[in-house]
């Protein structure tokens, strides 16, 4: 009787992550915002911001993972210190996206409310992904093989780079009162979601395949022909 070969499927966290990414690269496209108004699209960021914080929880929290200690490995210390400056990103992400729809709701033509938590949301999505990268360079030794991969983390970290240069883009200038560069933030926001999104389907782990049910004995083990 042969083993039955394991099966990938795409990791529990990756779901919240591809469900917010794709509410921030709805909300930065202009033809949504043109159809959604100022709050249907704050509305959609800040639900994408809630599923981010969501699998960034998830992330953080999926079993065989340890608060750093004296004996861990360095890339399991800078897989956790990932995870939980990545959680500490989403809910700045929370802050901001939250203050900016409380503002459109009150005053539909506000702009840039909400910048400071998300420059602070963007910095950390930066250090969280270079630390994954940092961890990924000895994979082997994670709690879980599959937890970093190379093309997650560089699509990660390449969609925080976006994000980052997405938060240059939405600051106020003090002396125009408008964005310092409209495309730069929206098109910013769109390429990190898309990056984000592609390496959520991408996380996939590996799950053994059980035998069938008819070809093993009472106590589970695999029936013995003759």
């Amino acid at each position: 009787m042969t083993t039955p070969s394991p099966t990938r499927r795409l990791r529990r966290e990756a779901w919240g992550f591809a469900v917010g990414s794709l509410c921030f690269l709805a909300g930065s496209l202009p033809f949504y915002a043109a159809w959604a108004g100022a709050v249907g699209t704050n509305t959609t960021f800040f639900v994408g911001s809630i599923f981010f914080t969501l699998a960034a929880f998830i992330q953080l929290s999926l079993s065989g993972r340890r608060l750093p200690r004296g004996e861990m490995s360095a890339p399991d210390r800078a897989d956790w210190w990932a995870a939980a400056i990545q959680f500490a990103g989403t809910l700045l992400f929370n802050v901001s996206t939250g203050v900016a729809l409380a503002a459109a709701i009150a005053q539909p033509d506000a702009v840039g409310v909400g910048w400071v938590p998300d420059a602070w949301g963007s910095v950390a999505f930066l250090v969280s992904s270079a630390l994954a990268v940092v961890a990924t360079k000895d994979r082997g030794l994670l709690w879980d093989c599959d937890a970093r991969t190379w093309h997650g983390t560089v699509l990660n970290f390449l969609g925080s780079v976006a994000f980052g240069i997405s938060a240059v883009g939405a600051y106020v200038s003090p002396s125009t009162g408008d964005l310092v560069n409209e495309e730069w933030a929206n098109g910013g926001t769109a390429i990190g979601a898309v990056c984000f999104f592609v390496a959520a389907l991408l996380s996939r782990r590996t799950i053994p395949r059980e035998e069938p049910r008819h070809v093993r004995g009472e106590d589970g083990d695999s029936a013995r022909g003759g």
